[in-house]
Order: C-alpha cells, then sequence, then structure tokens
C-alpha cells in the first residue's frame, strides 16, 4: 500500500510522519501524581514495544510529577491537557516531549496563543487532539458529523499556522468508526501534517480490540496513519499488543512473534485451545519478528502452515513439530508447547548467532 505523503515531526528521538515507520503509542491509568507507579507502568508498556507515552495532567499535582517521571525516560513523553491552558504551560516548563490539546476545551484562542509560543521556545510538537465528544458548541448546530470534526481541526491548525507553528499532529477521534474514518478522509485531502489515529473510546479488550482493528485497519490500509494508540478498558499492555498485532496484520510493522492457529474442528484431537492460549502467552516475551503456528490437524497442519518458521500440528495424544513445512519430529501432546518452545529458542539463538559474524 502506498502511504499518504505527511510532513515529519520530531517528538523526541521519535520521528512521526513523513517515511518514519508507524509508531505505537499508549497512555498510562495510574495517577499521574504517583512518580513511582506512573514511571514502573511505563516501564511495562516499553516492554511491550510502546514507542510514545502519554500522561494525563488534570492538576498541578500531576504537573508537578512530570520532571520525574521524564528523568531517565527512553521514549518520548507527551502530556495530556484538558480545560486549563496553565497546566501546558507547567508540562512545556517540565521539559515534556510533547503536548495534546484539545482546542475546543482548552479556552479562548488567546490561550491557545500562549500555549503554542510556549511550546515554539522550546521546539515541542503539538497534537491537535478533536475529539467528537468535545467539538466546540458552533460546530454542532447541524449536529455531530465529519465536517464538524475536519472544520474544529483545520480552525486550530489555523491558529497555529498564523503564529508560524508547523510542529502539529492531528487526531480526528470518535467512538463512531464510519465517523472517524469519513472525517480522516476528508482532512487528508486539506492537510499533510502527520495523523496520531484511534478509535476513542473503543470499549473492553475485546470489543475494543475489534472496534479499534476495524477503524485503525480501515485508515491504514488506504495509508493513512503515522502514530496510533489503541485506546481500551484495562491495562494499557493491551494496547500496545493489540496495535502491534494490527500493524503486522496489514505487513506493516514485524515487531514480536505473530500466532498462527486454526479454529479447530471434528478432526482436532488435542486440546488445542488451551495449547493455542499457552503459546500466545509464552510468545509475548519475545520481540524479533517470529511466524509461529498451532494447527489442530496432523493431516493439513504443516502444509497449510508451512509459510511460518516454526510450528505444532496435533493427532491424537501427539504432535508433530515442523519448521518452514518440513517436520522435525513426533512428540507426545503434553510435551508439545516444550519441545516447540524449544524449537523457538534454537531460531532466535540462530539468528542472534548470524548476527554477531
Amino acid at each position: 500500500m502506498q502511504r499518504r505523503k505527511s510532513r515529519p515531526v520530531q517528538l523526541g528521538d521519535v520521528t512521526v510522519g513523513g517515511a518514519a515507520p508507524i509508531s505505537v503509542q499508549s497512555m498510562t491509568n495510574t495517577d499521574t501524581s504517583d512518580v513511582t507507579a506512573t514511571r514502573a507502568q511505563i516501564g511495562r508498556l516499553i516492554e511491550a514495544g510502546c514507542e510514545i507515552v502519554r500522561v494525563a495532567v488534570p492538576d498541578k499535582k500531576a504537573a508537578k510529577a512530570l520532571p520525574a517521571i521524564k528523568q531517565g525516560l527512553t521514549i518520548p513523553l507527551v502530556a495530556d491537557i484538558h480545560f486549563d491552558y496553565h497546566l501546558a504551560l507547567a508540562a512545556i516548563e517540565a521539559g515534556v516531549d510533547g503536548l495534546r490539546i484539545n482546542p475546543g476545551n482548552i479556552g479562548g484562542r488567546d490561550k491557545v496563543v500562549a500555549v503554542v509560543k510556549a511550546a515554539q521556545q522550546k521546539h515541542i510538537p503539538i497534537r491537535i487532539g478533536v475529539n467528537a465528544g468535545s467539538l466546540e458548541k458552533d460546530l454542532l448546530q447541524e449536529g455531530l458529523n465529519p465536517q464538524a470534526l475536519v472544520q474544529s481541526a483545520l480552525r486550530h491548525v489555523a491558529i497555529l499556522e498564523e503564529l508560524g507553528f508547523y510542529d502539529v499532529k492531528i487526531s480526528l477521534k470518535a467512538s463512531d468508526v464510519p465517523l472517524m474514518l469519513t472525517a480522516y478522509r476528508m482532512l487528508a485531502e486539506k492537510v499533510d501534517y502527520p495523523f496520531h489515529i484511534g478509535v476513542t473510546e473503543a470499549g473492553t479488550v475485546f470489543a475494543g480490540s475489534i472496534k479499534s482493528a476495524v477503524g485503525i485497519g480501515a485508515l491504514l490500509s488506504e495509508g493513512l496513519g503515522d502514530t496510533i494508540r489503541v485506546s481500551l478498558t484495562g491495562d494499557p499492555v493491551q494496547e500496545v499488543r493489540v496495535a502491534y498485532e494490527i500493524l503486522k496484520a496489514l505487513g506493516l510493522r514485524s515487531r514480536g512473534a505473530e500466532l498462527i492457529s486454526c479454529p479447530t474442528c471434528g478432526r482436532t484431537r488435542i486440546d488445542l485451545v488451551s495449547i493455542a492460549g499457552e503459546v500466545e502467552q509464552r510468545l509475548t516475551l519475545i520481540n524479533q519478528p517470529l511466524k509461529v503456528a498451532v494447527m489442530g490437524c496432523v493431516v493439513n497442519g504443516p502444509g497449510e502452515a508451512k509459510h511460518a518458521d516454526v510450528g505444532i500440528a496435533g493427532g491424537h495424544g501427539e504432535g508433530l513439530i515442523f519448521r518452514k513445512g518440513q517436520i522435525i519430529r513426533k512428540v507426545p501432546e503434553n510435551l508439545l508447547v516444550e519441545e516447540l518452545m524449544k524449537e523457538i529458542d534454537h531460531i532466535i539463538q540462530g539468528r542472534n548467532g548470524d548476527e554477531g559474524i
């Protein structure tokens, strides 16, 4: 697929837009003023592959915690600001790498101008975060529609451009997927700023992952999107994992292992559901790109999953271990997972050995 050409914006050490890879970000759900808890969660997010992290700054106490949170942080830190522009100014002084503001609720033009000027002096990019739930009242006279989202974004882009500020990212989020899709498509024809895409308030891990995959996946398949956040009710680490699965499904990123597993049928003679679940859990610890297949049928398994790097195919109380479709050995069902993980270790060690030559 051909990606939309967007101007690059530098967010700490991460480039968003241009020819840069689509970056994955998330947002902490700890009390930001609790530095220990927030840094611990950010650490878990980084382990999962998070490349940009955002924290809510709802009050002065949270703003005062930002320097301690940022100290030694290896990924860009973005401050999420609503309602009080003084908090945005405080976050800038605290040395954050980026700001997310919702122009519809941060106050009048003069307050937006004050934030922009401060960000400009510190070379801090701003994401204009338009949200369907907090649009300006005058834009809602004809009801909530894609045009209102786009108009809100353009209105605030104009303010920033008038001030000579172009380090801008834009998001047009809504929980309504068709609304979100149409708005992004419309805006793509009007500006070249990089897009932060996502479905806001998507829901729980199960339902929200599906909704996000549909919305984010649709835009990415059209070449739209430069950084993504999957918004889920739950542990934000799950957001990162789902984001990478979406990117891997489209061939846009290859971080970590990809699990291929069959849906089971009447030929299945092993506890494939439990085995696949255990393999999936253990694969979360692997960062290298790897395709792993867990198939329920010894007849079709190796053939259907021959493009996988390694896999298993179940029989009656036993199964086959195979690599690239070639059968290596037969093992009892209770050893399938362990033997599969051994093969994965061999592959990873071999790749690391090749890299060291």
